[in-house]
């Protein structure tokens, strides 16, 4: 099969603040070349790398805002975050967790520090990605998958090379735990120092990987550092990773919705009018209630 090539290597753009307790890189949309357009099914991927928060009695996070259209996926490498939301989902997550909230139709959340792990303090460094939806799922029920590590599944690699986590999609016959409205594809790569991993992947798919620990060698020949996004050409379907210390890394692989896509701050919509009309709802109070 044909190797699929790198088309660009990412470095990690400036930290900002979102609400008080999320430091992040932004890559999608607003990198290079990773527009939401490029990167569809994927609109939006904040990145926290590791980071110290100093202990505190009052959680850092974000307040109550809404959300429609979309889907947002929260991956936790270290720390615990907790989320609400007003259709009644909502939970903890901590190292290894990943959190699957469906906004669709519309939904209140927000989302904080752990209340212990805000009092105790320490590194936290998690990964939230935007999942767009097709048109005739974004005014769909939402809904809630809070994803326990333990629930995951694994692949072991041979040689001791570590072992796959399959979020969503599947990673040779290893089907992934999240349900999805689109073909696509989620996993971690956790290697140990030397260990390969290869990945087969349609040509169409946009695709990408994150370094997320560690330092990598992609298909024998570019070394990627840690924080770094490397984003495929999509020709080709075939390419591996070599760790070249204990690392991780957050493979994603989509396929294109292809449809018109706008947006305005939380609402991803088909048109100007369903974001006008996303905004009336809000306004009017049709996203429910959720105390702050």
């Amino acid at each position: 099969m044909a190797t699929k090539k790198i088309e660009i290597v990412v470095p990690p753009r400036e930290p900002h603040f979102v609400g008080d307790g999320f430091r992040v890189h932004n890559y999608i949309p607003s990198a290079y070349r990773l527009d939401m357009k490029r990167m569809d099914p994927f609109i939006m991927l904040d990145y926290n790398s590791k980071f110290y928060f100093p202990p505190t009695e009052k959680p850092r996070g974000v307040g109550v805002h809404p959300h429609r259209g979309f889907e947002t996926v929260t991956i936790a490498y270290q720390g615990k975050v907790e989320h609400h939301d007003s259709s009644g989902g909502g939970g903890v997550i901590g190292e290894g967790d990943v959190q699957w909230m469906t906004a669709a139709s519309g939904v209140l959340h927000k989302e904080f520090h752990e209340e212990n792990f805000s009092k105790e303090g320490g590194d936290f460094q998690m990964v939230q990605l935007w999942v767009n939806l097709p048109a005739k799922d974004k005014m769909s029920k939402p809904k809630y998958q809070g994803i326990a590590n333990a629930q995951i599944a694994k692949v072991q690699l041979p040689d001791n090379g570590g072992e796959i986590e399959v979020i969503a999609g599947q990673y040779k016959d290893t089907q992934g735990s999240a349900s999805t409205f689109t073909p696509l594809h989620l996993q971690n790569a956790r290697l140990n120092k030397g260990g390969k991993a290869s990945f087969s992947l349609p040509a169409t798919f946009n695709t990408a990987l994150l370094v997320i620990e560690g330092s990598v060698k992609v298909n024998g020949a570019e070394t990627v550092a840690t924080n770094h996004f490397v984003l495929f050409e999509n020709e080709g379907t075939d390419f591996d990773i070599e760790a070249l210390e204990n690392a991780v890394v957050l493979i994603l692989s989509g396929e294109p919705i292809n449809e018109p896509i706008v947006a305005q701050g939380p609402f991803v919509m088909n048109t100007r009018a369903e974001i006008t009309q996303a905004i009336h709802d809000y306004n009017t109070g049709k996203f429910g209630y959720l105390e702050d």
